[in-house]
């Protein structure tokens, strides 16, 4: 039997709001669900996109803030903690990146506490090269993977404008099965202990609330590349050769590919299809062949030209 994890909660939406409708909850899950003790840091605004980084000139600066029910809409802050004498919960906002709220909680706030780190759950999906490697949520548990730490990214793909309250409420028991499953037998798929961290997408459709709900996959990371992320501003303007640029991004590739070119058993595949993933990932980037001859030795090859 695997020992009661202490989990450190992160995320790179912020706190619960419009564009964070999702921490409240998942936070919620894992106390009563599965009876975890669950420290909560996260920053203070929107770090979508923003990958694995971290603020390294500025102050990360912080304050205590006490959510209230039923959401975690509301709430106080506080420049101190003030304990919890009234029974609300007490998280800490940090004016940093994901990563940083990871690292600082592992290294700073709770050194030798904090046994699983759990990123999000993202407002989107997650899946695919591009996804992941901006991603801001899997950056979070990138940095507890590299701190020798546990760690699993969720992501909530949202597939329709609105998303009802009752898809939510079952991708999170979905997810609570999954993050369980997972820590209770970590690494024992055999893949030779090389699993760092995990990432679990799940697709928000109407599939949650039938009687079978979603079934669940094993995947690996679907290689695919982005085009345009910026805009010139000028240009609606009718001026040109000016350098101004905002954010963007054509995302039509990304999120509504033609499902013929996708490979089968990848998370892009499997996430088309209507199926939640599972991808194992190392904290690294991955080696390429260099196509020479070579035995599994690994002992060092000379560079031939």
């Amino acid at each position: 039997m695997a020992m009661t994890p202490k989990v450190l909660l992160v995320n790179d939406d912020g706190p619960p709001g419009p564009e964070s409708p999702y921490v409240y909850g998942l936070y919620k899950h894992l106390i009563k669900d599965l009876g975890w003790e669950v420290k909560v840091v996260i920053p203070s605004s929107q770090k979508s996109w923003i990958g694995k980084s971290y603020h390294i000139t500025e102050i990360a600066q912080g304050r205590y803030f006490y959510p209230r029910e039923p959401d975690g809409l509301q709430g106080e802050t506080s420049p101190v903690p003030r304990g919890r004498t009234d029974g609300t919960d007490e998280w800490i906002l940090l004016d940093s990146t994901p990563a940083s709220c990871t690292n600082i909680s592992l290294h700073n706030l709770y050194p030798g506490e904090i046994d699983l780190v759990i990123s999000g759950p993202n407002f989107g999906r997650n899946t695919s090269a591009a996804f992941s490697l901006s991603s801001g949520t899997i950056g979070g548990a990138m940095c507890g993977a590299l701190s020798r730490t546990r760690a699993i990214a969720i992501s909530y793909g949202s597939v329709y404008r609105v998303t009802p309250t009752e898809w939510i409420e079952l991708a999170h028991l979905l997810v609570m099965r999954i993050i369980k499953h997972l820590w209770e037998h970590w690494g024992r798929d055999a893949r030779n202990g090389k699993v760092d961290l995990y990432s679990v997408n799940v697709p928000m459709i109407p599939r949650l609330a039938t009687p079978d709900g979603l079934d669940t996959y094993w995947a690996f990371t679907w290689r695919n590349s982005y085009g345009r992320l910026f805009r010139a501003v000028e240009e609606s303007k009718g001026r040109t050769g000016v350098l101004s640029f905002e954010w963007g991004p054509d995302l039509g590739p990304l999120v509504s590919p033609d499902v013929s070119t996708l490979p089968i058993g990848s998370d892009g595949w499997a996430f088309s299809m209507g199926h939640a993933t599972v991808t194992p990932l190392m904290a690294c980037f991955a080696e390429a062949e260099s196509g020479e001859e070579t035995d599994s030795s690994r002992e060092p090859r000379l560079f031939k030209f």
